[in-house]
């Protein structure tokens, strides 16, 4: 086989055993067939020496600190952009980020995660900002937020990076809750139950259907879910005039209810998210 083609599937074996898409003696047996010097194992993490640093090519030293300048005058004087420019270098940056994230995701799980994570964070904050500085319509400003939570879902489920699933869902539990805020007066406790409660059901539900095909995205709605599931009561505290004793001796019943169901069903649950 091929050196190149091997040290790619040896990597990306590697990147199994990282997010537990397959168990370790698995991964073990596989490298196992692809290595034929044990030496040859990909070391974890990022670490490097001084004689990479004196070897290094001054292009590369030279491409580093002139990117660096280049980032630094653009976020110094993005203001004294014009509108289209703006949102040019902001498409430009994200663009180059999930590129980066994409590239380097087998070979550099830690750079791959920086890109997307800094591109998903770019793609959010610069949008909301460029639509804020034009006064636009905060029906266009929440559509924007809940599509870029949507590519960050689509970036955690492609990638297999839960960490940009989950945060997907909580932004759009964000604008959810934000909404509910601004267009209901008032809350008794069964409307407030109501607006969270099946909402949290029907994620555990989907993460249940969905886990014998695809785990990962299981785990992540499960755990969305169970998140939910708690909201009701600590959004009535935080936001609502409803009593305080009443709200908090629910949420200490849903926090017991949850600990004897995980309980009863830990068999089912751990191995679906082992």
């Amino acid at each position: 086989m091929d050196a190149e083609k091997r040290k790619t599937i040896v990597y990306e074996i590697e990147h199994w055993r990282k997010s537990k898409l397959l168990p370790e003696h698995y991964c073990d047996f596989l490298l196992n067939l692809y290595l034929e010097d044990p030496s040859e194992r990909p070391k974890s993490g990022g670490s490097f020496s001084t004689a990479t640093i004196r070897n290094s090519n001054w292009k590369v030293w030279l491409l580093s600190f002139g990117g660096l300048g280049l980032i630094s005058f653009v976020a110094l004087n993005f203001n004294s952009f014009q509108i289209p420019m703006q949102i040019s270098i902001s498409a430009l940056i994200i663009l180059l980020c999930y590129m980066m994230g994409g590239v380097m995701r087998v070979k550099n799980p830690i750079a791959s995660y920086i890109g997307f994570g800094f591109g998903s964070v770019l793609l959010l904050n610069a949008g909301l900002y460029l639509l804020e500085k034009n006064n636009a319509d905060m029906f266009f400003i929440i559509s924007y937020a809940a599509l870029s939570s949507i590519i960050w879902m689509v970036t955690g489920i492609t990638a297999r990076m839960p960490i940009f699933h989950f945060g997907g869902w909580l932004v759009l539990m964000l604008i959810y809750g934000w909404i509910l805020q601004h267009n209901i007066d008032s809350f008794d406790w069964l409307g407030l139950q109501m607006s969270w409660v099946p909402i949290s059901i029907v994620l555990i539900w989907l993460g249940w259907l969905f886990h014998h095909n695809n785990k990962q995205m299981g785990s992540v709605l499960l755990l969305v879910g169970l998140f939910v599931w708690f909201v009701p009561d600590i959004y009535g505290m935080i936001l609502t005039d409803l009593p305080q004793s009443g709200l908090q001796f629910s949420l200490i019943a849903r926090i017991i209810l949850a600990g004897i169901l995980l309980f009863t069903l830990r068999k089912k649950w751990t191995e679906w998210v082992a």
